[in-house]
């Protein structure tokens, strides 16, 4: 756990980050004196894996708490039973951590369940609560819509002392699922429809993860978000933009649950594990991250899985924060990429190729280099003796020396890429043709001297003739052709199944459905091409997740889940430029 700061040493701390109206807001409050120090938190609920979206608000809960020397819990909003699972509660464990993030306190809104029960007795007791008896349907009739007020339930006017029972006999169990709902008395009038007597409680009699079948009753989100928040001392509530119009109720809850004027009250937060520290929090809103070619919809992401368009929660094609891992994507590319977009009150759909670069730039400067080969044509140095093999030095990394070198054989045999020699070639080609010269990367000049063509007529081999005064160290190394390939030993390499990943749709907003197509129909069926290929061997001895650049080819992962040294898997990450548009 985080020691506590001073309010001189958080005031004074990211005086020079970044200078969003967030962060500015936190510095004035620090400044003020208004809080000791920052403390906030992330509540995702526990009923799907995190995606790209889920990336914006970790990094700026948990960043904002260590700019300014503060805290953020993980609070698993876990009231909703049936569609939350153990198994997504350590997902989103994983991902935070992976994303480089560590929290305060872990925290269930389940730890709760007793205080939120208490606080809704109060609210009863002073009035402002009362159970209901109207159907769903009914109560979304009585609501009204949004432009005509709604109506006051026959059942709003019951004394306390009836809602005091019809509540803690909801408690016992007594009533069916849907049957009775704790409501808020606030304005059915009210412009805003979250204040027109929003629901507090409902009837669900399902096991839940953590408390097992201890109670039949639930809160509902904005009731137990609210409290939760004042219970841990939060500061500053950050959430997306669709709680802004939530927020009159969250401050209602505060306001009137009042826990720090409630010594009672305090006895069950204490009880729950928390220290007694009353806070008044701030709901602050921001926009979602929105990336184009993409679908952030839980529902939406689940029908992938389900149906079998992917396969699974953690597909390289997904956008959820599992699938990208797995995709090789860097958790700092994805920190760039939420430093980069910023923070803002405006709605927008960021391009996808931005995410892209920021893994590419991060990648340019992490990864090491190695060669392989996605489509073989085999290539034979004629004037090398039959068996010839040696070994030579090449760097890890162009731009760094730190990175070290390593051995690479080579041999009278090689593979090269299928496209990098064309027997009729286009205008501006710089690569192989027939009686043409091109560089072996690393190891000099061949010529192309004979293309061996199967019986079906397809080119099966080229031999070719390496000039020997080209090689590293001679004169002749110096002597210019127009183009350089990579190539891999056909002797020592390793063969591996390489898995070649693009964007999941094809359309840059799939849901949109505003072609009258459903979304499904338009993801991408090139999303994902297997080829088996060769790599040389020091690339086979990755551990998982190692990445590497494979010259001229792009940025790849070894696979976290499948790849071993006997049986090498990569999947691309991403490609050395932007080639989509084209």
């Amino acid at each position: 756990m985080s020691s506590t700061p001073s309010p001189a040493e958080s005031a004074t701390v990211a005086t020079d980050g970044p200078r969003d109206f967030i962060r500015q807001i936190v510095r004035e409050d620090l400044a003020s004196g208004k809080h000791a120090a920052i403390h906030t938190r992330f509540p995702p609920e526990p009923n799907g894996y995190l995606h790209i979206g889920h990336a914006k608000a970790i990094c700026l809960s948990f960043g904002i708490a260590r700019e300014f020397g503060g805290w953020c819990n993980l609070r698993l909003d876990d009231t909703n039973p049936g569609k939350e699972d153990p198994e997504f509660v350590q997902g989103i464990k994983d991902d935070v951590r992976w994303l480089g993030f560590e929290w305060h306190d872990l925290r269930h809104a389940s730890d709760y369940f007793d205080v939120f029960y208490r606080a809704a007795l109060k609210l009863i007791a002073d009035g402002v609560a009362y159970v209901d008896d109207l159907s769903a349907d009914e109560m979304r009739e009585y609501r009204g819509t949004l432009t005509a007020p709604g109506r006051n339930s026959p059942y709003r006017d019951r004394s306390v002392e009836e809602n005091l029972d019809l509540f803690q006999r909801m408690r016992a169990g007594e009533f069916a699922d849907g049957s009775r709902t704790l409501r808020a008395k606030i304005d059915m009038a009210s412009g805003n429809i979250n204040l027109r007597d929003p629901a507090l409680y409902r009837i669900r009699k399902v096991t839940h993860q953590n408390t097992g079948d201890t109670w039949p009753i639930y809160p509902m989100y904005d009731f137990a978000h609210a409290l939760s928040d004042a219970m841990e001392g939060i500061t500053h509530s950050l959430c997306t933009l669709e709680f802004e119009d939530h927020r009159p109720l969250y401050d209602w809850c505060v306001d009137k649950v009042d826990l720090s004027n409630h010594p009672e009250l305090w006895q069950s937060v204490v009880a729950a594990g928390l220290e007694a520290r009353p806070a008044k929090p701030r709901q602050i809103e921001f926009s979602r991250l929105n990336l184009s070619y993409c679908i952030t919809s839980k529902r939406k992401l689940a029908q992938l899985v389900a149906e079998g368009f992917v396969d699974g929660w953690d597909d390289p094609r997904m956008n959820t924060l599992r699938g990208m891992r797995r995709r090789g994507f860097t958790p700092a590319g994805l920190r760039l990429l939420i430093e980069r977009v910023g923070i803002s009150k405006q709605n927008s759909v960021i391009d996808y190729a931005i995410l892209e670069n920021c893994i590419r730039e991060d990648l340019e400067a992490s990864a090491p280099r190695r060669m392989g080969v996605l489509d073989p044509l085999r290539l034979v140095i004629t004037n090398l003796a039959e068996g010839h093999a040696e070994t030579l030095t090449f760097s890890n990394h162009p731009k760094d020396e730190s990175f070290g070198t390593r051995e690479v054989p080579f041999a009278r045999e090689l593979w090269i890429e299928r496209e990098d020699f064309a027997e009729v070639p286009p205008k501006g080609w710089k690569r192989l043709v027939p009686g043409g010269e091109v560089r072996l990367r690393g190891v000099g000049i061949v010529k192309c001297e004979e293309v061996v063509k199967d019986a079906a007529g397809n080119i099966a081999e080229l031999r070719c003739t390496l000039d020997p005064e080209s090689r590293a160290g001679l004169p002749g190394a110096d002597r210019k052709v127009k183009g350089t390939i990579h190539w891999v030993s056909a002797t020592h390499a390793v063969a591996a199944e390489l898995r070649v990943y693009d964007r999941l749709f094809n359309v840059a907003a799939p849901d949109a459905e505003d072609d009258g197509q459903p979304w499904t129909s338009h993801v991408n069926p090139e999303a994902k091409r297997v080829v088996h290929g060769w790599i040389e061997p020091a690339a086979a001895q990755a551990d998982a997740e190692q990445r590497y650049q494979f010259e001229r080819l792009g940025y790849f992962v070894a696979d976290r889940m499948e790849h071993r040294a006997d049986a090498p898997v990569f999947n691309r990450v991403v490609t050395l430029r932007d080639t989509w548009a084209k």
